[in-house]
């Protein structure tokens, strides 16, 4: 009789990372049909230019040949998502080189990266090209699908070429060249809550339909793909602390509704703020992680300089998760609480 003896974990989950990250792309690929549908060329050329750069980095400076994952593909369409549909190529580029060198193998490659590569790379060209980040275009302009956005194709190293007078050109029911977050903040105009949720507004290529970015994200928590509780509770504390400050000054202050479904807070909630690396895993600590998210959101886009905040939000959050997951740690059965 012969004994065979094997390491712990003896039964293995039927999903690993690989059938894990296909499926989050998978889920992705109607978010960024939906994008093009609004912007058309532009916003085509620039997901393949942000998925290329981040396939290029993953291959030349990996010693491994890992693009099999597919999590350097999903940081590539996640960075895609978060910038603006006219972005220069080049500039989308540089996000990409940022987002997987600084973002993930500087830590080691997969699974070891502290911070959402993707918003890394955002938060980079946030910094290194201001103007090009926050210069907006209409949604469903008429030629979308036969002409790029004036900026695409800037030489690199170039100042991207002004887009007012090309809005003004193109742009429907008068656009003015701001995202519904920035109207509100600095002009105090709203935008229907019913065209946020639909995806008949202006924004990042992300700021899509968050009904599309939903349905996206229902898939993977019922095919258990991501924690279903970290979205909960950042749309949760999100939408609590929104409505506690329309209460009290709805002049001021916008409606829960308007909240949840402009910016990029429905992508970052289900497909940013969900990584498993950065986010902790204890029962406690994940509510914890979601409402800090969602809390620090609608802060930022009070009280801070720009009208949006999702992106600082789930990056301090990913900076807590260390912190957050030692606090929450469950107590051992049969030890005394200290």
């Amino acid at each position: 009789m012969s004994v065979e003896l094997r390491t712990t974990p003896h039964l293995h989950a039927p999903d690993d990372v690989v059938r894990i990250m296909r499926n989050v792309v998978f889920a992705l690929l109607p978010v960024c049909a939906w994008s093009v549908w609004q912007f058309g060329l532009s916003a085509a050329a620039l997901i393949l230019a942000t998925l290329a750069s981040c396939l290029l980095t993953e291959r030349l400076f990996n010693r491994q040949n890992t693009l099999g994952d597919w999590s350097a593909a999903i940081t590539g369409i996640l960075l895609a998502l978060t910038l603006p549909p006219g972005f220069p190529l080049w500039m989308a580029a540089v996000a990409g080189f940022v987002a997987m060198g600084l973002g993930k193998l500087l830590f080691g490659g997969l699974g070891m990266n502290v911070f959402n590569p993707a918003l890394v790379g955002r938060a980079f060209v946030q910094a290194a090209f201001p103007v090009a980040i926050t210069t907006w275009t209409p949604a469903l302009f008429e030629g979308r699908f036969s002409q790029f956005i004036p900026g695409t194709f800037t030489p690199p190293f170039m100042i991207p070429p002004a887009v007012a007078e090309w809005n003004r050109q193109v742009a429907i029911d008068g656009f003015t060249g701001a995202t519904p977050l920035g109207l509100h903040k600095f002009e105090g105009v709203s935008t229907s809550v019913l065209d946020l949720f639909l995806g008949n507004a202006a924004g990042s290529a992300g700021e899509t339909s968050a009904l599309v970015i939903l349905l996206g994200g229902l898939y993977l928590a019922a095919r258990g793909f991501l924690d279903w509780r970290i979205p909960l509770f950042v749309l949760l504390g999100a939408g609590v602390s929104a409505a506690a400050f329309h209460a009290l000054d709805p002049q001021q202050y916008p409606s829960a509704g308007f909240m949840l479904f402009s910016g990029g807070l429905m992508l970052g909630a289900w497909f940013m703020a969900t990584d498993m690396v950065g986010s902790p895993v204890t029962p406690l600590g994940v509510v914890v992680y979601g409402l800090l998210i969602g809390v620090l959101t609608i802060v930022i886009r009070l009280f801070g300089g720009l009208s949006e905040g999702v992106m600082y939000a789930i990056l301090l959050g990913n900076a807590a998760t260390p912190l957050i997951e030692q606090l929450t740690q469950p107590r051992v059965f049969g030890e005394k609480r200290s």
